[in-house]
């Protein structure tokens, strides 16, 4: 990172050097001979990703790309052809002022873009569905499906302002900007908000995923190398984001099973109250493990009723239907059962009465027939 701060610096000072620089042209050209050299320091994380999800959306961006050069870069190089071929000096080059029209040329420029759309349209539709985050992942690597009967791990991420909560149910424990999984297994994250928008964002592993409050979000992914890799907040949320910063690791088997001891092993204890004290706004939090964590915690998050007195809505819905069930249990608060009344007349197949005023009406508009009053 310091590496490409100087390397910036140094091209930013030499495009804006003085005309009026007496030094030597070999010399002012130093730095951008330096320059590649400099850069070299430079990750580009999302161009080298540990994980199959992230593989595969960098190879979806490649592929996108090399589609849009291929209208770009010729473009580019015919502008330079005919500022070139059809400059004012050229007095060979033919002049040719009343052309308008070619229909060659209108094929090329029309069936050339159409062609690239329909096959960027396609690739992105069939990526858009294969790489949904909420999509369980059906491979760990290419030519390497998942197992049958695997188990993913689960990971319930809260952003909290401003730091990062990661809970394991599985295991019964909870971390502060420190996450981690085994390699080469499936990792199934639900996030969700403590109080604005965010966003989590591991470039190695995975896309970003949004986090917002009273919600819940997912994300699959799998992590296929060990390594320790950034993970951070990539959307504005105020004056900490900055330092909304996390570690991941990737991890063996047995680097896992360690980690969790390690968890385990910890004082504190993440009940609904330490989780209060947890949720105050601080910058540039550091790691804290806690050994244990209350039941439902990440469902009362989501729903927003962890603090004393707020319930939460499945319990409300529960309390409405224990209601609703007792009413009818009680007699005084059963519905009545009305009688119907039977049908008059004749058996269906009977034959039809001679006269129709013989057949008896279920209503009493007639004043005439007494029966029906």
């Amino acid at each position: 990172m310091l590496q490409c701060s100087v390397g910036t610096y140094l091209l930013a000072m030499f495009l804006t050097r003085r005309p009026e620089s007496t030094l030597p042209a070999i010399v002012r050209l130093l730095p951008v001979a330096a320059l590649p050299m400099l850069l070299g320091g430079c990750d580009m994380v999302v161009m080298n990703p540990m994980g199959d999800v992230a593989l595969q959306q960098r190879n979806l961006v490649l592929f996108a790309t090399a589609l849009m050069l291929l209208i770009v870069v010729p473009v580019i190089a015919l502008v330079g052809i005919f500022a070139w071929r059809y400059r004012a000096s050229n007095t060979i080059a033919r002049y040719e002022p009343d052309w308008d029209h070619s229909t060659l040329l209108e094929l090329v420029i029309w069936t050339a873009p159409l062609l690239i759309v329909i096959c960027l349209g396609a690739v992105t539709w069939t990526g858009t569905h294969l790489l949904d985050p909420y999509r369980p992942i059906e491979r760990l690597a290419k030519g390497r499906p998942v197992p049958p009967g695997t188990k993913p791990l689960e990971v319930q991420v809260v952003a909290l302002d401003w730091k990062w909560l990661f809970i394991y149910p599985e295991y019964g424990i909870a971390t502060v900007n420190e996450l981690a999984a085994p390699v080469d297994r499936p990792i199934r994250f639900r996030l969700t908000s403590s109080s604005v928008m965010n966003a989590f964002y591991v470039p190695t592993m995975a896309g970003m995923i949004y986090a917002m409050p009273s919600m819940e979000t997912k994300l699959h992914a799998v992590i296929n190398t060990p390594g320790n890799y950034a993970g951070f907040s990539s959307n504005y949320s105020g004056a900490g984001f900055s330092g909304m910063r996390f570690r991941f690791y990737g991890m063996d088997d047995a680097g896992f099973a360690a980690w969790v001891a390690r968890n385990k092993a910890a004082p504190a204890m993440l009940s609904r109250e330490a989780y209060l004290a947890l949720e105050k706004p601080t910058e540039n939090a550091p790691v804290i493990r806690f050994a244990a964590v209350a039941p439902g915690l990440f469902d009362a998050v989501v729903s927003q009723c962890i603090a004393p007195g707020t319930t939460c809505p499945s319990a409300m819905m529960r309390k409405d239907t224990g209601a609703v069930a007792s009413m009818k249990r009680m007699p005084s608060m059963a519905t009545p059962k009305i009688a119907k009344p039977a049908l008059t007349g004749g058996d269906a197949g009977e034959a039809p009465p001679k006269n129709p005023r013989d057949v008896q009406q279920r209503s009493n508009a007639s004043p005439s027939n007494p029966t029906t009053l």
